[in-house]
């Protein structure tokens, strides 16, 4: 039962594909019988070659004339066809209904390459919704149940085995995995994953059985965020499009007039026979019709979108494609954008007599009882070691935490609050946390025993992701003319995130209207800006930027409606492919067009000089219809 849903699935799919092979066939056969002399079956084939390959143009066309009184380059070659094939009637010359039929057969061929173009990029795009699982299975009292994923509720534990899919976005209680991530992130190999970390709903588990535990709501996951943003995307023609589908209607009008007079005015001007007036006005119009021209731009965009899904490079429209090739400045958040967002322990200095993994229990034994993250920080840090949780825990909002451990008093807090309960603090740590301060870093004091001698400091920092430095480096080598950090947080901590990633201009302290005067005052000045950004208070910005980039995995839900591209792995390295396969698209777009107007140009002159008839400006024309069909897809590469 399944083969005929399939057949007719395909079928739909490709029916350009199949008319333009079945109008191939038929005019084979047609040429096959002309050639023999069986002048009825050719008169056969031929009108089922015009009918099957050149429907689809015709209701275009004359759609596009009733509704939009335009004239448009489908039904220009409609006209064309069946003016060859009336005048091989009228002279009894019956190659030139083969000469139609092969200018009709060219061009559905070059709309099935535009076809599979689109195709192929929806599917890389929309192949995201089919990821995710119907259901989940659950652990509660009475065992293991399965249940919607639309059932799940925050705090449910799920378990999924090996060679699953991961349901929702949830982290691991239990268990150890490699996690293929490759339809969410574009990364080739599998990522280990344990305890403690996020897995994403809809990439797939390797050979370890895992239990996670739900921290967000289903409709919330990474993976429903970007299907919501593909269903509502709207389909947006690029500037160079909307320039050429303008001068088109402007165009197709022109080659009308002008065709019409080319058929009516040289016999009466040069003294030209009404046939070879007929014939040549009828080669004018194919030749003259901007098929080429209209075929430069889209197919090129549409591969260059589906090059950077597979790659987790998500463009909205092939606007944004073609404006991140022309980006001249670019302004990157700080916080979840060139940082990761997440506060990490980045150094543990002991004092004398004391160990760094000392520090690190006594400091974790403490914080285990806190959910600040910063305590969370430590306990992380502290995940393979073993320690005995305080008891008699008191916090002391935005300085400390005090309690008992080891039958001795414990004491993790800030340098102030440490003060109150030691007399002095060891030199040498004095000597380096001022260093670690103005790295940005936030210094945690640790100290234990009755009189509470201090036995370390820990430096926390939200952690600067390791591929931004290199990123930096490959946008300035790519003439990127200004690159600055537009954030929210202080100006000594940007400052030194800034210094350590390469970038030169810090605008700190900003509120969010505050982001958008920058993006403004830089777009004076550089027309096209680019935006990266994560968070709410990157939405603004976002929008007034001419190209907004959002970070897909720690992006807020307003950040990624925002934006005009996603980057579905938090890879900052991602942006510059996205520039190069902005420029690369460009550039093949720029060559489309020069190669079409070329054609052009030099078959009008040959139509002029008498030395060009109908078989060979079809070819021509429609070649390179082909030609740059086949050129744009290129970028699937």
């Amino acid at each position: 039962m399944l083969y005929p849903q399939r057949i007719h699935q395909f079928t739909k799919e490709h029916t350009d594909t199949l008319a333009a092979l079945l109008c191939g066939v038929l005019l084979f056969f047609g040429w096959f019988a002309l050639h023999l002399g069986w002048l009825g079956f050719a008169l056969l084939f031929l009108p089922a070659a015009y009918v099957i390959g050149g429907y689809e143009s015709a209701r275009e066309g004359l759609t596009t004339l009733i509704k939009e009184k335009e004239l448009d380059v489908d039904l220009l070659m409609i006209v064309a066809a069946l003016g060859a094939a009336s005048l091989g009637l009228w002279r009894r010359e019956y190659h030139l209904i083969i000469d139609g039929a092969i200018l009709i057969l060219i061009f559905a061929i070059s709309g099935a390459l535009e076809g599979y173009a689109m195709r192929h990029t929806e599917r890389s795009i929309r192949s995201l919704m089919s990821l995710t699982p119907d259901t989940a299975t659950i652990v509660n009292q009475t065992g293991e149940e399965t249940i919607a994923i639309s059932q799940l509720q925050v705090g449910d534990e799920i378990v999924v085995k090996p060679g699953e899919l991961i349901p929702t976005d949830a982290v691991i209680v239990s268990g150890y995995s490699t996690i293929n991530q490759a339809a969410i992130t574009g990364e080739s190999l599998p990522v280990e994953k344990t305890v403690g970390e996020e897995v994403f709903g809809g990439t797939l588990n390797g050979y370890g059985a895992l239990k996670l535990q739900v921290h967000k709501p289903a409709a919330s996951s990474l993976i429903q965020r970007v299907i919501r943003l593909v269903e509502q995307a709207q389909t947006e023609a690029p500037p160079s499009q909307q320039f050429i589908e303008g001068f088109e209607r402007g165009y197709a009008k022109v080659i009308v007039i002008a065709g019409m007079l080319l058929a009516t005015l040289p016999p009466f001007i040069w003294g030209w026979d009404w046939e070879t007036t007929i014939y040549r006005a009828l080669t004018f119009l194919v030749v003259a019709s901007p098929c080429a021209l209209m075929a430069a731009i889209m197919p090129t965009l549409l591969s260059g979108i589906a090059n950077g899904a597979r790659q987790g490079i998500l463009f909205k429209n092939g606007a944004q494609l073609e404006n991140i090739g022309k980006v001249r400045a670019i302004a990157f958040d700080k916080t979840g954008t060139l940082t990761t967002g997440q506060v990490q322990v980045s150094q543990v200095i002991a004092a004398s007599n004391y160990t760094e993994t000392s520090v690190l229990k006594v400091a974790a034994s403490l914080e285990s009882s806190s959910e600040h993250p910063i305590a969370q920080a430590i306990v992380q840090a502290a995940s393979g070691l073993e320690w005995v949780r305080a008891t008699e825990v008191q916090a002391i909002p935005g300085q400390g935490i005090v309690g008992t451990a080891h039958e001795q008093q414990v004491i993790v807090g800030n340098m102030a609050f440490i003060q109150k309960y030691v007399n002095k603090l060891p030199q040498e740590l004095l000597e380096v946390a001022p260093s670690l301060e103005d790295e940005g870093k936030t210094v945690v004091w640790v100290a234990q025993g009755d009189e509470y001698e201090v036995i370390g400091i820990i430096a926390i920092a939200d952690m600067i992701r390791p591929e931004a430095a290199g990123t930096i480096a490959r946008l300035r080598k790519l003439g990127i003319e200004q690159i600055v950090m537009i954030t929210g947080d202080n100006q000594r901590t940007a400052e030194s995130v800034a210094q350590a990633v390469g970038i030169d201009q810090v605008f700190a302290e900003l509120l969010p209207e505050d982001k958008l005067d920058v993006i403004r005052s830089l777009q004076q000045k550089y027309q096209t800006v680019a935006m990266v950004g994560d968070g709410i208070n990157d939405a603004p910005a976002l929008a007034q930027a001419s190209v907004g980039i959002a970070m897909g995995v720690a992006g807020s839900d307003v950040a990624l409606e925002t934006a005009d591209i996603v980057l579905m792995a938090d890879k900052l390295e991602k942006i510059d492919v996205a520039m190069k396969l902005g420029r690369r698209s460009h550039s093949i777009i720029q060559q489309n067009i020069v190669v079409a107007l070329g054609f052009i140009g030099l078959l009008l002159i040959g139509i002029f000089l008498g030395n060009i008839n109908l078989p060979i400006g079809v070819i021509g024309h429609e070649g390179s219809t082909v030609l740059v069909t086949l050129s744009g897809l290129r970028l699937l590469k």
